[in-house]
């Protein structure tokens, strides 16, 4: 799908031929004398159309107006929130077969927020999961038009909007591929091809490198699949190589059973998104790729599958973790954190400004937070912050979770320096404090992304997230200077990628004058 930015008022967006025309009426919109003003105004008037985000009124074939299909669409205070709100309520009408090319045009003054939100909500209403689907109709939209009263000042947050849809389409991609067609060697080849994007490295280690590492804990969690685990190292070098880099560590379980401590059968085909982590920071880089911004990142995820054959590790086993510590394993199920601990010491040879770690972790988080909000602990309250303010900015959201030392004591263990399960009370924070016991004094965040990684039901499938929350948070920590915080530099680098193989169909940039057109999709 391709976006294009573009300098168009209320009035030239009715000439715009296009199958689906979107006009996004604010709270206060003064309409002018052209036929769309006129058409909102007197729907206002009469009680047909509210400004209240989502409100809308269809219209077909309307006088005066080129697009087959229009609507007047209330984007409330036209910030990102409601923007996106609005266009979400009116995607059946952006997914349906016949919408081709849509117009989206903004009827009166928007935070530079929302022309990003605009971008993403149309890529996330219309997205459709192929890959493994014989007889499927692929998205039909092929070609967006924001249309804004002036491109001043919203260039560089659309076209962050573009790239964060590259980011999240590739995360969600990889989520929702079934466990068979998303092995840990199958993420380590997805991971390769980001190293064709400017400025990214991808190394991959296999059994063998991983036993010489020492990561006792990782390997016993794979110790039970025929599928070799895979311990994938990604770089982005944006700056200067004696700038620390920030570390991000995603959880890589690309399918997981419990282990001999077996999950009930219901629902266990959801356990394919055990790898969402994994997926986040694959997506990160998709992003990063693209935007270009001055930063050292590293992305590593330990990826394997956790199975009950006769290999695999069992209840009480004692392991030896890559820091030498060594840890009772009392429930095979709490297999996330063994691959994770391994992972956050091998983060430290890095000598990162910060560890950033993200997994489908716990059943606790879902029930504390549902799907709403990720949970987000911390030892490092400016790090907390600076997550917690990305989050807000890109509409992907986290709460910040507890972290006292009284919640380690159930990590006690008669046998080892500790066990890796603490019973059910406060699961999710038992189990980031087990975390904690492999960062030492590092800056660490940990995001459990149990209930927003994905979505079960009729709408089942990955979200994406939460690659919007960590690509802010990354351009807004470019955007520091020793001393004080400066903005970025005018504009983002353009992105240019050597063309990818057929097989892929991943976001590719193509700079234009005031124009961005960017064709994202699934890899």
């Amino acid at each position: 799908m391709n976006f294009d930015l573009k300098t168009l008022e209320l009035a030239a967006a009715a000439s715009e031929k296009c199958d689906l025309l979107i006009a996004l009426i604010p709270e206060g919109f003064k309409p002018g004398k052209d036929s769309l003003s006129t058409l909102a105004a007197q729907a206002l008037k009469n009680g047909d159309l509210a400004t209240k985000a989502g409100k809308n009124l269809q219209l077909y074939q309307a006088p005066a107006v080129a697009a087959r299909r229009v609507i007047l669409l209330g984007a409330g205070d036209g910030a990102g929130r409601a923007v996106r709100q609005a266009l979400l309520a009116v995607g059946g009408a952006i997914k349906a077969p016949q919408t081709k090319r849509v117009v989206i045009c903004f009827a009166g003054a928007m935070q530079a927020g929302a022309v990003s939100a605009a971008v993403q909500a149309v890529a996330e209403a219309s997205y459709v999961y192929t890959t493994t689907k014989s007889k499927v109709e692929a998205r039909s939209l092929s070609r967006c038009v924001v249309g804004v009263p002036s491109a001043s000042g919203v260039q560089e947050a659309f076209d962050t909007g573009v790239a964060l849809v590259s980011g999240v389409e590739f995360a969600r991609e990889w989520g929702n591929r079934p466990a068979n067609h998303a092995t840990p060697t199958l993420l380590a080849d997805a991971a390769k091809t980001l190293a064709k994007l400017p400025r990214i490295q991808c190394k991959v280690h296999g059994p063998a490198e991983v036993a010489r590492l020492g990561m006792g804990a990782f390997l016993a969690v794979a110790r039970g699949s025929e599928e070799p685990l895979r311990l994938i190292e990604l770089r982005y070098n944006g700056a200067a190589k004696d700038k620390a880099p920030i570390v991000l560590v995603g959880k890589g379980i690309t399918f997981d059973t419990g282990g001999i401590s077996i999950k009930p059968a219901a629902e266990m085909d959801e356990m394919k998104f055990d790898m969402c982590g994994a997926a986040s920071v694959l997506g990160v880089f998709r992003a990063l790729g693209e935007l270009q911004p001055e930063i050292n990142v590293v992305g590593l995820v330990p990826a394997c599958e956790n199975m009950p054959d006769g290999r695999a590790v069992k209840p009480g086993d004692v392991v030896t973790s890559m820091s030498g510590q060594t840890i009772e394993i009392l429930n095979t199920d709490a297999e996330g954190r063994l691959v994770l601990c391994d992972a956050l010491t091998y983060a430290a040879r890095f000598k990162p400004a910060a560890v950033v770690d993200i997994a489908t972790l716990t059943g606790a988080c879902v029930i504390a937070l549902g799907g709403v909000r990720s949970g987000l602990f911390a030892n490092n309250d400016a790090l907390a912050t600076a997550l917690q303010e990305a989050g807000e900015s890109a509409q992907d959201p986290c709460w910040r979770m507890p972290l006292d030392d009284d919640y380690a004591d159930g990590l006690k263990s008669n046998f080892a320096d500790m066990g890796n399960v603490a019973g059910r009370a406060g699961g999710s924070i038992t189990a980031a404090k087990f975390l904690q016991k492999y960062v030492g004094e590092l800056p660490w965040a940990h995001l459990d992304i149990a209930g927003t990684a994905w979505k079960g039901g009729a709408a089942k499938g990955s979200t994406g997230r939460p690659v919007g929350l960590l690509v802010q948070y990354l351009l807004n920590q470019a955007q520091v200077k020793p001393g004080k915080a400066e903005k970025a530099a005018k504009g983002l680098k353009e992105a240019k990628p050597a063309p990818a193989p057929a097989s892929e169909r991943t976001a590719q940039t193509k700079p234009a004058a005031a124009k961005r057109a960017v064709k994202s999709g699934s890899v």
